[in-house]
């Protein structure tokens, strides 16, 4: 600490991201990157952008990639914001759109960066428990007495897997037409339905997605979100508050060309989803209880080992899962979906551990 900090920094809890290993050669099973590359069309207009070009400032409203997800997504670019990774993308919403001097509510078990968000803005929260099995109860979201500032979660929830579905997510919609509900999708191409449908009917729904996952360019940082133009309008207020130009122009061009590409999207995803129903029936053969997985990464907990001893004894392998330690979760490991040949590393391992 610091006489030099300004107060709120003392009362942050910064998130912890997923371990970035410099050991070469681990079979990194703990962030949820996807194992197969980008789009080579990505690639191919990333490298066409390298050059003289770079000396000019990139289009300050990444203009070539709103079009893209609005075409995509049978919208208007109006309806669409983007931003240097979805975690940016949120912040500007808890900034916009969540800050009404009233609780907002997300689930006990979530995407960490929640309550960091939180205490980051000074928005007031309330974490809703799950249920016995892990999921979002809607009628936890209805009818609540005290004023709410707004909902946020995660869909497919992070780091359960489970898949809150569509119906439900127009049910907690329909409950709440006074507030904003944020719809946090960096999961649901592996599985579910989008939100993205219901936008045209729900003015207070705001839907965030990541080409990190699905489209393989975590390394890119390229979030986005899509709403109705006056939750867009807010978002684009205080992005231009404190960043003008969040994508470079090499950026712009891979993302556009990945939301393109819809041939090497389909591929892909459809792989990892292949390997996740795979792992899925590996790990309960070993006796693991596995929670429902919508996502590219599974979450398991085996009722006669510890999963802290199991996460260290796969490292010992040299292979690298997540373990958390909050109480309701902390004998469960979260394992992302690799290749077939990495999931095989990490079931070898288990069998040797497990026996």
């Amino acid at each position: 600490m610091s006489k030099f900090w300004s107060p709120i920094v003392s009362r942050l809890t910064p998130y912890t991201p997923g371990e970035q290993p410099k050991i070469s050669k681990l079979v990194k099973l703990n962030t949820n990157e996807n194992p197969y590359g980008p789009s080579p069309k990505a690639i191919a207009a990333m490298v066409q952008e390298i050059g003289d070009s770079l000396r000019l400032y990139p289009n300050p409203d990444a203009e070539p990639l709103k079009l893209a997800i609005a075409k995509r997504h049978g919208l208007s670019p109006a309806q669409v914001f983007v931003g240097n990774g979805s975690d940016e993308v949120l912040a500007h919403a808890f900034q916009a759109l969540l800050k009404h001097g009233a609780p907002i509510l997300f689930p006990d078990i979530t995407y960490s960066f929640y309550p960091t968000y939180a205490s980051l803005y000074e928005v007031e929260y309330r974490a809703v428990p799950l249920s016995e099995d892990f999921t979002i109860r809607v009628d936890d979201y209805l009818g609540q007495g005290e004023a709410i500032g707004g909902i946020i979660f995660p869909n497919p929830n992070a780091p359960t897997g489970c898949l809150l579905a569509l119906d439900e997510v127009e049910r907690l919609l329909a409950g709440n037409p006074d507030r904003v509900v944020i719809v946090d999708e960096a999961y649901i191409d592996f599985g579910g339905v989008s939100a993205i449908d219901l936008v045209a009917r729900h003015a207070n729904l705001l839907v965030v997605q990541t080409l990190s996952k699905s489209r393989s360019l975590a390394g890119l940082r390229v979030g986005f979100a899509v709403g109705h133009a006056d939750l867009i309008s807010a978002l684009e207020r205080v992005k231009n508050s404190f960043n003008s130009y969040p994508l470079d122009r090499v950026a712009i061009a891979g993302a556009t060309a990945a939301m393109e590409d819809d041939a090497h999207f389909d591929s892909t995803r459809n792989a990892v989803i292949a390997s996740r129903d795979k792992l899925v029936g590996q790990l309960t053969a070993l006796g693991f209880e596995v929670l429902p997985s919508a996502a590219n990464f599974v979450f398991a907990r085996h009722p006669q080992h510890d999963a802290a001893g199991l996460a260290a004894k796969l490292r010992g392998d040299g292979i690298i899962v997540r373990h958390f330690t909050s109480a309701r979760i902390n004998q469960f490991l979260r394992i992302t979906v690799g290749t077939d040949e990495s999931c095989g590393a990490l079931i070898d391992s288990l069998r040797k551990h497990l026996a």
